[in-house]
């Protein structure tokens, strides 16, 4: 099953490359506190269809290259 994940893009300087930045919530074991924690993925953008600011939604892929390993599929709502 692939991973699909939604985030907001934080940087479109590069061709046909994205770099989503996706807030995902944890729960400390000890303490039972919840906090957020981010993470920054390389998405394939093709033909630069999605900006500085958008959310998209982002789905697993074989390697496209050392670090991108996501594509974007679509749009998604802000979160």
């Amino acid at each position: 099953m692939k991973k699909t994940l939604i985030g907001q893009i934080l940087s479109d300087k590069m061709t046909n490359t994205v770099v989503v930045t996706v807030k995902m919530w944890k729960k400390n074991r000890l303490l039972g506190k919840r906090y957020a924690q981010d993470s920054k993925f390389l998405a394939d953008n093709p033909m630069n269809q999605y900006h500085l600011g958008d959310w998209v939604k982002i789905e697993e892929t074989k390697p496209i290259s050392r670090r991108k390993h996501f594509k974007v599929i679509g749009p998604a709502k802000r979160q």
